[in-house]
């Protein structure tokens, strides 16, 4: 697989996180052709919200999906979205696509960014119209075959829901920015704990710090101390402030979940049930 473009999606790669997984043994192939282009990228057919089709690349690199304001604009895409105009860019946006159809393969819930990318554009004006790329969101839903040779693509649903890279991306910016910074943050993306937490920048070990517990609270009666090293929350690890606002972000108010913590050098075992409020 040739990945020679686009150095933005180099930035998200790191953030692509894991979703949950659901075995469906019996989910029937679908077999879906593309176009090889000579760069070595593949292009496809798709289908917003039931409007096209519109060529777009096809890219197992990528870890988002990126749609030209052309194709935004046809699909009404924009429509009460947060914008905001770059020179070069033109509109950038961060939109949800109810239906996103490859060839006959299709996901709902699509995150992806509008924006006009200046070498996918450059590359559609020399290879023909080309509306943006297709990736992880898409394809992590999938067990992907790749026939160069008859080229085609054949997919196979496996009920995996692949967590949104732009949440991720959002919490490791803000783990950057806030890097070194004494203040704790208190932690309540879904549901309430009722603990801070921080990790140091320099700090390689697993898990993270956490700072306070709040008297009363869901993380106090689950025993969770301050000092305490949480190291897994519902089996996941939790090295870094990421993976804890990203973990947390799937738990809703009223579900009990295992932690595993570290204190005074000894691993423990505990439970917290989150809560709707402190």
């Amino acid at each position: 697989m040739k990945w020679r473009m686009i150095p933005l999606t180099a930035l998200f790669f790191v953030l692509c996180r894991c979703g949950g997984l659901a075995e469906q043994p019996s989910a029937k192939p679908l077999v879906v052709p593309f176009e090889t282009l000579p760069s070595g990228h593949m292009a496809v057919q798709i289908r917003v919200n039931g409007k096209g089709p519109y060529r777009v690349l096809f890219d197992t690199g990528a870890p988002i999906n990126l749609l030209n304001n052309q194709l935004a604009r046809e699909t009404a895409l924009l429509k009460n979205a947060p914008t905001s105009l770059v020179p070069l860019l033109g509109t950038i946006a961060e939109v949800h696509v109810k239906k996103l159809q490859v060839g006959n393969a299709e996901a709902a819930d699509q995150p992806a960014i509008v924006m006009d990318h200046p070498l996918v554009e450059l590359m559609a004006r020399k290879r023909g119209p080309l509306y943006g790329i297709v990736g992880y969101p898409f394809f992590a839903r999938y067990r992907m075959t790749i026939d160069y040779q008859a080229q085609t693509l054949t997919f196979v649903p496996n009920g995996y829901k692949p967590a949104n890279v732009l949440r991720s991306l959002e919490a490791t910016l803000l783990q950057l920015m806030t890097a070194g910074d004494p203040t704790p943050k208190v932690l309540s993306p879904a549901a309430q704990w009722g603990l801070t937490a921080r990790k140091n920048v320099n700090d390689d070990e697993a898990g993270v710090d956490i700072q306070e517990v709040l008297a009363g609270s869901a993380a106090a009666e689950a025993g969770l101390k301050a000092g305490d090293r949480l190291l897994t929350i519902d089996g996941r690890w939790t090295d870094s402030l990421t993976d804890l606002y990203d973990i947390a972000s799937h738990l809703k108010p009223g579900v009990t979940v295992p932690l595993g913590i570290k204190r005074a050098n000894k691993e423990i075992a505990l439970k917290i049930k989150l809560r709707v409020g402190l």
